[in-house]
């Protein structure tokens, strides 16, 4: 299917706030300089809809809309222990089995769980509810320190904010990065979070100005990607020793050094590659690989397709 143009989002009775805001900010219109979406809520039965802060909210339409759309969210609720009614679920397989792309994200995982849509499939939802979904549906793979999960058709997040990741990652999987960009600065937010759940299970404690020192060598070596950058390197810049310096990056990245530095390269390529008529060499050579042959074996494991194609995709000037 092309890329998705019409987004509808399931809002049961219950539905947290932030997760009804997450979606209208992505999808909702972004003025003339960015393509807009049509965006429909949807709930059991149109009429006002009460919200997990005592708001109500007023719903036009009910899951019929749901079946249609290119795009369907199942948002999070009060009462996710309970399955969404059986018109609901009808319209998520049926959407599904149109060809639509069905994302839940925290607890909206349990509807599509719920609809069977997960059934020998990978996927997230808060990591405090990761294992009540395992045992509830022993058919689905639970990632729990996932922020997002992406098994093609179908998509799932993690909790709360965990929404703009994957709404976010689903922008820029269907529309490219400068589009995902674009919302996300609207948004004052970033397009892009490394790591994944693991890191908010508990808050590590500064240690002496380490944390202040390490996103300074992250702000640095995001200026120089053209650079070689081992972490011997980053390390002795953020003055630790290099051992120290994994466990503090992990700890407040939820990743490995190598990890970032792969998805920041690989993200900087992106970019440039929609954004710019410059050729792939010089490119690889910007975002820090040797060669076009080497960015093309990162880019291929992460997009599966080379960079050229991906030009001719989602390029700008083209």
């Amino acid at each position: 299917m092309p890329p998705f143009k019409t987004v509808a989002a399931y809002v049961p009775p219950g539905v947290g706030m932030l997760a009804v805001g997450i979606v209208t900010e992505v999808f909702g219109p972004h003025g003339a300089a960015l393509p807009g979406f049509d965006l429909t809520l949807c709930a059991d039965r149109p009429g006002p809809v009460p919200a997990d802060c005592g708001v109500p909210l007023s719903v036009a339409h009910g899951p019929d809309r749901l079946a249609d759309a290119d795009l369907v969210i199942a948002l999070p609720w009060a009462g996710f222990r309970t399955p969404p009614a059986p018109a609901v679920l009808d319209a998520l397989r049926t959407a599904h089995g149109r060809g639509s792309v069905v994302a839940a994200h925290c607890v909206g995982t349990f509807a599509l769980a719920a609809a069977g849509l997960l059934d020998g499939r990978r996927a997230t939802t808060h990591w405090r509810f990761a294992d009540l979904l395992a045992d509830r549906h022993p058919g689905v793979t639970v990632v729990p320190d996932a922020l997002y999960v992406d098994e093609g058709s179908i998509a799932t997040g993690a909790g709360a904010a965990a929404g703009f990741d994957l709404c976010l990652h689903l922008l820029r999987r269907e529309h490219g990065a400068a589009l995902a960009n674009a919302v996300a600065r609207d948004m004052v937010l970033p397009s892009h979070r490394d790591g994944g759940q693991a890191q908010y299970l508990t808050a590590p404690a500064p240690e002496d100005g380490h944390d202040e020192r390490l996103a300074d060598v992250l702000a640095w070596a995001r200026e120089h990607l053209h650079e070689p950058l081992p972490v011997t390197e980053l390390a002795r810049r953020a003055l630790m020793s290099q051992r120290s310096f994994a466990r503090r990056f992990t700890a407040a990245t939820g990743t490995t050094p190598h990890a970032w530095l792969r998805s920041l390269r690989l993200s900087r390529a992106e970019d440039l590659l929609e954004t710019t008529d410059l050729p792939v060499e010089e490119i690889a050579r910007r975002v820090g690989y040797g060669s076009a042959a080497v960015l093309r074996e990162h880019f291929v494991r992460r997009r599966g397709v080379p960079p050229r194609s991906y030009r001719r995709a989602f390029s700008a000037t083209t």
